[in-house]
């Protein structure tokens, strides 16, 4: 398994095709096979590039501070520019939609655009949120909660459920358990990292070509940050990808796989 240093670290990658990259960035329980379903249908086209952050598999957790949101940005901006390729498309799910948000706004110079795939965290009051905030920090706790007493499967239902709704969890493939048992303990880390929410002005000023996913079946906080961005960042669009919930690209890979490449080729 290919790996590129990054401030010292190992980020372990998959990839597949030639081109202009597209990089993948995991949301939370997850890693680079988390875009199996993309591998393909992107490396047909581009350069297609998965990534795993920095303790996930396949590294191990360690309680050392830097599972953050700002320490994954620095990771994914320092792997855009040893990669050595020019602007890459990037592409972020669930946490990973975040860090995707946070370095086209502070790291524009290595996009040529950005799809954020239902983004994860929450909305500030400049962008309607309004206390009390906090609903998926305190889900996310309980299921670390879990996670730190062994539980591991009950932890997981947790945070499958807020996310995925009532059962989803049940619902998972093996292959999608097996990938966020082997990252449950990454949660531990999570939820010390105090993110920061969206706010109005920092999305008003990422003027890179983005494009917003969200899936139709989804759980309504994802749509009303969809919504949010959507109405502020000067140069989105949007995209619904029916038949899917919040892990749109394994719900319907087919569909989210067409929209991305015609978006990538507009």
């Amino acid at each position: 398994m290919p790996t590129l240093t990054v401030d010292g670290y190992p980020i372990a990658y998959t990839e597949a095709g030639s081109g202009t990259p597209v990089v993948m960035v995991h949301g939370t329980l997850g890693d680079q096979r988390s875009f199996a379903g993309q591998m393909e249908a992107f490396g047909a086209q581009y350069h297609a590039v998965s990534i795993s952050l920095r303790h996930c598999w396949p590294d191990k957790w360690r309680e050392d501070g830097d599972f953050t949101i700002a320490r994954h940005t620095a990771d994914v901006a320092g792997f855009i520019r040893g990669l050595g390729k020019g602007r890459v498309h990037l592409i972020g799910h669930s946490r990973g939609g975040h860090i995707a948000f946070r370095v086209a706004q502070h790291h524009p110079e290595l996009l040529e655009s950005v799809v954020l795939l239902e983004p994860g965290g929450e909305l500030d009051e400049s962008l309607g949120g309004a206390p009390p905030a906090g609903n998926q920090a305190s889900a996310f706790a309980r299921g670390a909660a879990l996670i730190a007493e062994g539980k591991i499967e009950e932890g997981l239902t947790v945070v499958a459920e807020h996310t995925g709704g009532p059962g989803a969890w049940a619902k998972r493939s093996e292959a999608r358990k097996t990938v966020n048992r082997d990252n449950a303990t990454t949660l531990l880390g999570q939820i010390k990292e105090q993110r920061k929410p969206y706010a109005r002005a920092e999305a008003a000023g990422i003027a890179v070509r983005t494009l917003l996913v969200g899936g139709d079946q989804s759980q309504p906080q994802f749509g009303r940050i969809l919504d949010a961005l959507e109405g502020v960042m000067p140069n989105a669009q949007r995209a619904t990808i029916k038949r899917a919930a919040h892990s749109v690209q394994a719900d319907n890979p087919a569909d989210f796989n067409a929209a991305v490449l015609a978006f990538l080729a507009g």
